[in-house]
């Protein structure tokens, strides 16, 4: 009896130890391939991350390219009229040209003084092609040099951050939403969000006083926030806006609101002229939103997400909430296509179907019908659900308008989590209900919705390279 009580003892610790020596190795195996599918993920947001940094680098190298090629038409121009400054000269068909002590060279560095030597020192003084700039579209800004110059400005200077938050405000006739959504967008960021992140509040108001008036309520409540340069606040010159009163009447709309959207498409061109410099992306936002925990965090995750995937590298917007113009977020190499879209159209039509169109020129063709453009536009204009931010203000900036604009989706909680998988034709002879097809399950847009599955039925995915599957 004892004889058997202790075979049988022996052959459950075989069998356990049967299990640990299975367990352990599959346990291991499992650990390695889950660090790797992380390490690999983190890899690509890190060369996404890349990416976005050499654009934002390239869209400032550019910048300065343009500074040193208007500043040579400039001394062009200054030779052919004969100027002549004191210090070492070159001779240029009779004219002698001094560029030693020019002030406005004082402060480039020696290459730079180099390059607009050698522009402006060949042989012939050819003129150069003219191409239009701000000042075609909007020529009163010729009448004033600082009308492009904020007339109220507080900054540290602050640059390099990953995310610029633009917020335009405007003087409302009853109640202002400003600080709450400041102080919103605040306490759903933790510290290193911070670090990463910074507001530019832009109060589009002509009277001084008034500005005035709102930067002291802004730093009375976050002065902290404005002197680690996190919070910014500027306001335009009033020689920046035309003349209202002569605007065209457009699209059948009153007057009074054609002053009210055409002010508006200057105000977004101008904040995101301001903010470009200052970080990779930028994000439009309006001064009367709610917002979530961490969604900064969200955001720059799915736009690398979005940039390291090949079918969606070249996005224009990333779309973070269903109404008007906010959640929207652009790459900031990507803004002067907005900023001049909307100083040459300022007049025609309002700022979220500047939007539309700019898109749509871009990709949709004359030949195909609407669901082909429609198709192309989303490889663009991307949305991410459930909305980042909630409209609450119920009175709108525009006098005697009420809206009471909600966005459904809002809070809602994702009935899916997408995934990157590789390139895969998939196929499947299961019916899907309506459009949750398995393709877009496969391709992270949906989740896989299937009626009725048949005997025989199979989900094949064929991968177009080979690939290590795992779970």
């Amino acid at each position: 009896m004892k004889m058997g009580l202790s075979t049988s003892s022996m052959r459950r610790r075989g069998c356990i130890y049967g299990i640990v020596l299975v367990l352990i190795p599959c346990t291991v195996l499992i650990v390695v391939i889950g660090t790797d599918y992380t390490t690999e993920q983190s890899m690509s947001q890190r060369m996404a991350e890349f990416q976005m940094r050499m654009q934002y680098l390239e869209s400032m190298y550019r910048t300065k390219q343009e500074d040193v090629a208007i500043l040579s038409q400039y001394l062009r121009l200054a030779a052919l009229n004969g100027a002549t400054v004191s210090g070492g000269t070159s001779s240029t068909d009779g004219v002698n040209v001094s560029l030693a002590n020019l002030d406005m060279l004082e402060g480039l560095s020696p290459d730079s003084r180099s390059l607009i030597r050698n522009v402006t020192s060949t042989s012939r003084l050819a003129e150069s092609l003219k191409l239009p700039t701000a000042f075609h579209f909007l020529p009163h800004l010729l009448d004033d040099s600082a009308s492009l110059q904020p007339s109220y400005i507080e900054s540290k200077k602050r640059q390099g951050v990953s995310i610029v938050l633009g917020i335009p405000t405007v003087k409302r006739d009853k109640q202002s939403y400003l600080v709450e959504t400041i102080d919103n967008l605040i306490s759903n960021m933790d510290e290193e969000e911070q670090n990463d992140t910074m507001i530019v509040v832009y109060v589009g108001e002509t009277d001084l006083e008034y500005v005035k008036t709102v930067a002291h309520q802004i730093r009375t409540r976050f002065a902290s926030y404005i002197d680690s340069g996190f919070l910014e606040i500027i306001a335009p010159a009033a020689s920046y806006y035309p003349n209202m009163n002569n605007l065209r009447q457009t699209l059948n709309d009153s007057q009074e609101r054609v002053r009210w959207r055409s002010k508006q498409n200057l105000d977004f061109a101008f904040l995101m002229a301001y903010a470009q410099p200052k970080g990779a992306f930028y994000l439009q936002l309006e001064d009367d939103i709610l917002t979530k925990k961490g969604f900064v965090t969200i955001m720059k995750n799915f736009a690398l997400e979005k940039t390291a995937k090949k079918e969606h590298a070249n996005w224009f917007v990333l779309d973070f909430c269903q109404l008007g113009f906010i959640g929207k977020m652009f790459k900031s190499a990507d803004l002067p296509w907005l900023i001049t879209f909307f100083q040459m159209f300022f007049n025609d039509k309002p700022v979220d179907w500047l939007l539309y169109h700019l898109i749509y020129t871009k990709v949709c063709s004359v030949e195909k019908d609407g669901k082909s453009c429609k198709q192309e536009m989303s490889k663009l204009w991307i949305h991410y659900k459930p909305s980042l931010f909630q409209h609450i203000g119920t009175q709108s900036s525009l006098k005697g308008k009420v809206q009471k604009l909600k966005d459904k989706q809002f809070g809602k909680i994702p009935n899916f989590h997408p995934h990157r998988n590789p390139p895969a034709v998939v196929r499947t002879g299961i019916q899907p209900y309506k459009s949750y097809t398995l393709q877009k399950a496969y391709s992270g847009d949906s989740f896989f919705w299937g009626l009725m599955p048949q005997p025989g039925d199979l989900i094949e995915f064929k991968f177009k390279q080979p690939t290590t599957v795992r779970r």
